[in-house]
């Protein structure tokens, strides 16, 4: 993408300025995930051959960088304190929202107290966490959503992103559940992701796989398991449910082909008008996080591409 495209110099992903967590701590693994996540080519998303005029790998990196400290202190902080802290160090690096639907799908899984690293999953205790919920939890995720300010986020009849926040956090979120992914993890819980995308990832690299090719192969599949969300709601209901077709088709072409079938859905998904499908490129850094938090995903050293 031509330079004068930016309305500033691609940042360094250096820029937070904090120091990482130990390996398989929280705030690590959520780094982690956010740059593995940008950095598998997954069609439709921005990666480091890839970017969006206010939003490139180096941005994404970056922000997952700076959420860290904010991760990895989550169980000692309440949920919305944990939400907004992780929020503003990611708005302080990038020139964009970056992240925050990995913060809100990932935010509840680090909350929950205890360093057994090898089984961080435990939907109920994520259950309980969000079963305490307060006012002033609603309060800072409002703020945190308004630091951030995402677009296509749509309305709903009872509360607006705009209007004063709830003070029922939960309430809200199973009302944006049925057009909102991430609301529906917080109502319906983590295991559908567990089952499926942390499942089909893990299947993947299994098969043997590079892990590139799993996460970009990972996000096909839950696309086509599940309209994205964000495409939904942008351009509506048909569109997305064709861009789940057609990410079903690229899976169905035998063996290498599937790639170059990628990188034409890639290409259709940003011509004539780009169609995002952020939503499922925020469940695959959730899923990316379960499994590095799980030691089921050591550090991989996958590094992005030269530009």
């Amino acid at each position: 993408m031509p330079a004068d495209r930016f309305p500033e110099s691609p940042p360094d992903p250096s820029r937070s300025g904090v120091g990482l967590p130990p390996p398989g701590s929280r705030g690590w693994c959520v780094a982690e995930a956010c740059r593995l996540e940008a950095t598998a080519e997954k069609p439709g998303n921005v990666h480091p051959s890839a970017s969006f005029p206010d939003l490139d790998h180096g941005d994404l990196v970056a922000a997952g960088h700076a959420i860290a400290p904010a991760i990895e202190a989550a169980p000692d902080c309440s949920l919305g304190r944990t939400i907004l802290r992780a929020v503003t160090a990611s708005r302080r690096v990038t020139r964009s929202n970056a992240n925050l639907g990995i913060i809100l799908a990932i935010a509840p899984l680090a909350a929950v107290p205890g360093d057994d690293a090898g089984r961080p999953f435990r939907d109920a205790a994520v259950r309980r966490i969000l079963s305490g919920l307060v006012p002033a939890d609603a309060a800072d995720t409002w703020e945190a959503i308004a630091i951030a300010s995402p677009g296509g986020m749509g309305r709903t009849s009872r509360w607006d992103l705009a209007g004063p926040p709830p003070e029922d956090l939960l309430a809200a979120m199973a009302e944006a559940a049925p057009h909102d992914r991430i609301a529906r993890l917080w109502t319906e819980g983590w295991e559908p992701l567990h089952d499926g995308l942390v499942t089909d990832l893990r299947a993947e690299l299994d098969f043997g796989r590079p892990l590139g090719d799993a996460i970009v192969r990972g996000y096909l599949r839950q696309l086509a398991r599940e309209p994205d969300s964000l495409v939904a709601r942008r351009h509506g209901a048909d569109v997305a449910a064709d861009v789940s077709r057609r990410a079903g088709g690229v899976l169905e072409r035998p063996g290498e082909s599937w790639r170059e079938a990628a990188a034409r859905f890639d290409h259709s998904l940003r011509h004539p008008r780009r169609i995002n499908p952020g939503t499922t490129a925020d469940l695959c850094a959730a899923a990316l996080y379960i499994l590095l938090r799980e030691g089921r995903l050591p550090a991989s050293g996958m590094t992005a591409p030269a530009r």
